[in-house]
């Protein structure tokens, strides 16, 4: 299997070079610091998986994947960056990635990253899966309550009384404790404070 690593950085090169030097299905390891080198290289001789930073001096690493995606279907393109923003990964998702990996990942995540892509498999930094499925969970929580009952549990978050729910929402007192119940019914909780506990974990995890 051939590997080509483009990245501006050449100790990163080096480093992740060396990384993958000692695994036996590994037949070659270029390196490139710009599109227009990488290119070249690709021309040269088959490339099997590139992975590839996201920003490359003043180019952009997903320009180059799609790019090489378009002349060379057979290759695999990983993402090997620093940056976990959502935005990024995002946009490494619409080129078609066959994997994204963070820079700070152990060296044995990211040999066991290379090979499950190279298998024909997906990898994605576990920190994107976990942060999918807490959005996807938050999604499906929202579906269940209200509005006017996310309002409420988000109060709750706050430690307010019903008063000063109230208050805030401009609604009787009455009627937040109805929402408070229905909260409870819902979403399983025993009481105020189990919510209120888990309305903070959303916030702090949103």
């Amino acid at each position: 299997m051939n590997i080509l690593i483009v990245d501006d950085h050449p100790l990163v090169c080096n480093g992740i070079s060396n990384i993958l030097r000692r695994e036996d299905e590994i037949d070659s390891i270029k390196q490139a610091n710009d599109i227009k080198t990488a290119m070249a290289v690709m021309s040269e001789q088959p490339i099997d998986l590139a992975l590839v930073d996201m920003k490359l001096k003043n180019e952009k690493g997903i320009d180059f994947i799609s790019l090489a995606k378009n002349k060379y279907p057979k290759c695999k393109f990983v993402v090997l960056s620093s940056s976990a923003a959502p935005a990024d990964f995002e946009q490494a998702l619409g080129a078609g990635v066959d994997g994204y990996i963070l820079k700070d990942a152990f060296p044995e995540d990211i040999v066991y990253a290379v090979k499950t892509v190279l298998k024909g498999r997906k990898y994605f930094d576990p920190a994107f899966v976990e942060k999918q499925t807490h959005n996807k969970q938050v999604e499906e929580q929202s579906d269940i309550l209200s509005p006017r009952e996310m309002e409420v549990l988000l109060c709750l978050a706050e430690g307010m009384s019903n008063k000063k729910i109230a208050d805030k929402l401009f609604i009787s007192e009455n009627t937040v404790k109805k929402h408070v119940s229905r909260i409870l019914e819902k979403m399983n909780f025993a009481d105020r404070t189990q919510a209120a506990l888990y309305a903070n974990q959303i916030i702090n995890k949103g």
